[in-house]
């Protein structure tokens, strides 16, 4: 029996998996850019909890067909797909903010660990 329920439900399992290595990454890792593909990681895990939740079982695309008839429990909803795909479009743009600030730091500090930054920005003022 619960072999049945861990295998029918896979799919939460492993992105609660990626859930748990991005927030890793992003709390435990001293070094910047790890912790940026931590929350790269972790804004994945989240895109794809959100398209499992949103699945139907034997539901088709939402173009109206003849064949299948006006019942909207035999469609799926587009909603939650649009709405993480702009999610992806906002992650994509934190990223390469993220990045370029770390490339700043690293031109002017010489570090991305943490701890060093801090205390070279502390010693700069």
């Amino acid at each position: 029996m619960t072999a049945d329920f861990l295998l029918s439900r896979y799919p939460y399992i492993l992105i609660a998996v990626l859930i748990g290595v991005g927030l890793y990454g992003m709390t435990i890792k001293r070094n910047l850019l790890k912790k940026v593909i931590g929350m790269t990681v972790f804004q994945t895990a989240i895109y794809l909890l959100y398209i499992q939740g949103a699945t139907k079982q034997g539901a088709t695309i939402p173009v109206r067909s003849t064949e299948i008839g006006t019942d909207p429990a035999l469609y799926i909803n587009p909603l939650p797909q649009v709405i993480v795909l702009t999610a992806i479009v906002v992650g994509v743009a934190i990223t390469g903010v993220a990045l370029s600030l770390l490339l700043v730091a690293y031109r002017r500090y010489g570090t991305l660990d943490e701890e060093l930054l801090l205390k070279r920005m502390k010693e700069s003022v």
